[in-house]
C-alpha cells in the first residue's frame, strides 16, 4: 500500500427485494484488504433487508421511495460529505477481495479520472444467470493470481451500473434523474455522462468481480420493453447520448426483441418487451413519449 493518506469510500447498494444479496454484501466487504469507510443499503421496505441479526452495526441503511435514482441519490446525499469516493454496486456483484485497494490506488494514480468501471470476470445478465458459489469461485481463483499495477485500459463514454466509481469532487450538484422511474434504464449513462464533463470516464483493471444478473425483482417485460425505446430518445433530446448512439441502441432492442420472440429465452419475457416496444413507438408519434409513462402500464 502506498504511504500517500488513503481515500474514503462509500459502497453503495441500492436494492429492492433481495435480502439475501444485501446479506452477502457484509461478507464482501469484510474480505477487503481496504475496508470502506462506509457500506450504505437503499432501501425502499424493511423487507428488502436482511435479518438484523445477520448485518454489521456499521451498515448504514438509507429508507427512500423505489426506483434506482431514487434509492442511488438517497444513499449519495448520506455519504457525500463525509467521503472522497463513491462505488456503486449491484447487490448481485460479487467484488474481488482488493477492489476497495485498487479503487483507492486508481484514483490517486489519475487525478483527472473522474468515474470508472472495473473489469468483470464474467457477467450472467444476458444468459440465466451465474450461480453465487460459481462466482465465488471466480473471484477466488482471480484473488489468487499475481496483481497488476492499476491502469486505464480505455476511455469511455458512460458506465455499466452493476460497478461504476466517481469521485466526489466531480459529482458536485449533479444527481440521478429521477425522470427515469423504477429499473430506471440507462440512468447509469445518463449520470456518468454529466460526471465526465469535468474529467475522464474510464475501464480500468484496478478492480474486478463478477456480475451475476440474477433474474428476480426485475422490470416486468412490457415496461422494460418501452423504457427500451422511450428512455434514449429522452436522454438524446437531454444530450447525454448521441443521437446516433440512441437510434442504434433502440434498433437493436426492437430487432432483438421481434427476432427471438417466437422462441424466447426461458428467463426473458420478450413478447412483453415487443409489446411495450410498440405501445412507446405509438406514443412517439403522437408526441406523449415519457419514461414515467412505464409506471401506468400493467406487468
Amino acid at each position: 500500500m502506498s504511504s500517500q493518506p488513503s481515500s474514503r469510500i462509500a459502497v453503495v447498494i441500492a436494492s429492492t427485494g433481495r435480502p439475501t444479496e444485501l446479506e452477502r454484501w457484509v461478507d464482501h466487504v469484510k474480505r477487503q484488504t481496504f475496508p470502506p469507510t462506509r457500506l450504505v443499503y437503499a432501501v425502499v421496505r424493511s423487507t428488502d433487508l436482511p435479518d438484523w441479526k445477520k448485518i454489521s452495526d456499521q451498515v448504514t441503511v438509507v429508507d427512500c421511495g423505489p426506483g434506482l435514482p431514487i434509492q442511488r441519490n438517497a444513499a449519495l446525499e448520506a455519504v457525500v460529505e463525509a467521503c472522497d469516493i463513491i462505488a456503486y454496486f449491484d447487490d448481485d456483484f460479487i467484488p474481488s477481495s482488493f477492489c476497495m485497494e485498487g479503487i483507492d490506488a486508481l484514483f490517486r494514480l489519475y487525478p483527472d479520472v473522474v468515474a470508472a468501471n472495473g473489469t468483470l470476470l464474467a457477467d450472467g445478465i444476458n444468459s440465466s444467470g451465474i450461480s453465487y458459489e460459481e462466482a465465488a469461485e471466480l473471484v477466488a481463483r482471480h484473488d489468487s493470481l499475481p496483481r497488476a499495477q492499476p491502469t486505464v485500459l480505455r476511455e469511455l463514454a458512460g458506465l455499466y451500473g452493476c460497478n461504476m466509481v466517481y469521485r466526489v469532487s466531480a459529482i458536485g450538484r449533479e444527481r440521478f434523474d429521477e425522470q427515469l422511474p423504477l429499473y430506471a434504464w440507462q440512468e447509469d449513462i445518463d449520470f456518468a455522462a454529466r460526471v465526465g464533463r469535468s474529467g475522464r470516464i474510464v475501464k480500468t483493471n484496478a478492480f474486478h468481480g463478477v456480475h451475476q444478473g440474477v433474474k428476480g425483482a426485475r422490470l416486468p417485460g412490457v415496461r422494460l420493453g418501452y423504457s427500451q425505446v422511450v428512455n434514449p430518445i429522452y436522454l438524446a433530446r437531454k444530450g447525454t447520448l448521441s443521437p446516433r448512439e440512441a437510434t442504434k441502441l433502440v434498433l437493436k432492442n426492437i430487432l432483438m426483441n421481434h427476432a427471438r420472440c417466437l422462441f424466447p429465452e426461458p428467463w426473458i419475457d420478450r413478447p412483453g418487451r415487443c409489446k411495450g416496444n410498440w405501445l412507446a413507438v405509438l406514443d412517439i408519434l403522437r408526441g406523449r413519449d415519457h419514461p414515467k409513462n412505464i409506471l401506468n402500464l400493467t406487468r
